[in-house]
């Protein structure tokens, strides 16, 4: 790292913590981020998005901002609390994007995540190292009970990372650092259409990089993801890799433009299927037994891959999609 230059430019920064729901999780978050403030060089804005209209979080969000609450203190944190009544999480994040107009620097974090010790002078130091448009950062599974081994031998949960600064040509928003200077010039917003769905931060993210943004990864600059019990089944895993594989053919098709675009879909059907096919092959290889461990590798592993390709295919003929942040 060089360590020139302020690592929060004068303008300032906005740590975004979309949340709906769950004021017990948002409070933890906060807290946590709280923490983290003095690490910067600068004033650090901390913006709660409750998109409960009911504004479910606020009582939660006071008592975590409390001085007395301890990490509350922290010298130069300002918290501020919003409701945005919109459904969908392109709303909530588009809401952060209005927020900061005046702002240098956002900074998105979910609702159910803890960054750990450091996160944030090592996003900011990235950033001012490299000058790049966004800087993402990796998300570790932290299970509120232990997965049963078919979920472990499938890696369902397991996130990739890369050496720090690389170029990625999309990110995630639930750790993710944007130059707003970088967003408003290329004048890319949260697409409402992946507001139930999800998908929105790939399609934003790709949308930057098409308009010459530039994303690089920052490997050391890490939180803790919250996993409930409850989504600690196969059922769960299996849908989500379904629904998030069709969603990022969604994606390609919005990115492509107004049409049917064949060509596309032909491609995701093909290679939605070849994966189905893969997928049952490789599970009943592991029916078949294939020496220690490796049996139950084979069949979860080629459940998700079997799940994956079905998602791919669904989107390819027009369905698939799963309204994950749907309201009830």
């Amino acid at each position: 790292m060089s360590g020139a230059g302020p690592l929060v430019p004068p303008a300032g920064l906005t740590i975004a913590i979309p949340t709906y729901r769950r004021p017990g999780a948002v409070a933890r978050a906060l807290r946590a981020v709280l923490a983290e403030a003095p690490d910067a060089d600068g004033p650090v804005e901390i913006l709660v998005i409750d998109n409960d209209p009911h504004g479910s979080a606020r009582e939660a969000v006071a008592e975590a901002a409390a001085p007395s609450a301890g990490a509350g203190s922290a010298p130069g944190a300002a918290v501020r609390y919003v409701v945005e009544p919109a459904p969908g999480v392109s709303a909530v994040r588009n809401r952060a994007l209005d927020e900061t107009a005046d702002r240098a620097l956002l900074i998105f974090i979910d609702d159910d995540e803890e960054p750990e010790a450091g996160w944030l002078r090592r996003l900011l130091s990235t950033r001012r190292d490299t000058g790049a448009a966004a800087v993402a950062g990796l998300v570790v599974p932290d299970y509120e009970a232990e997965p049963d081994p078919w979920l472990r031998a499938g890696g369902f949960f397991d996130r990739q990372s890369w050496p720090t600064g690389t170029r990625r040509p999309v990110a995630a928003t639930n750790n993710l650092l944007l130059d707003l200077g970088a967003v408003r010039a290329a004048g890319v917003r949260f697409d409402e259409a992946f507001g139930a769905t999800g998908g929105e931060d790939a399609m934003f993210t790709r949308s930057l990089v098409a308009a010459g943004g530039v994303i690089v990864w920052c490997d050391e600059a890490r939180v803790r993801d919250r996993v409930p019990a409850a989504r600690l089944t196969r059922a769960w895993v299996l849908r989500r890799r379904r629904s998030h594989a069709a969603t990022a053919v969604r994606v390609e098709l919005a990115l492509a433009g107004p049409g049917v675009h064949p060509g596309i879909r032909a491609r995701a059907l093909a290679g939605g299927c070849a994966r189905v096919l893969a997928g049952l092959g490789r599970m009943a290889l592991g029916g078949l037994g294939a020496g220690p461990g490796r049996g139950l590798v084979h069949r979860a592993r080629g459940a998700r891959l079997a799940a994956r390709g079905a998602g791919m295919a669904a989107a390819a003929v027009g369905r698939g999609a799963h309204r994950e942040y749907g309201r009830p």
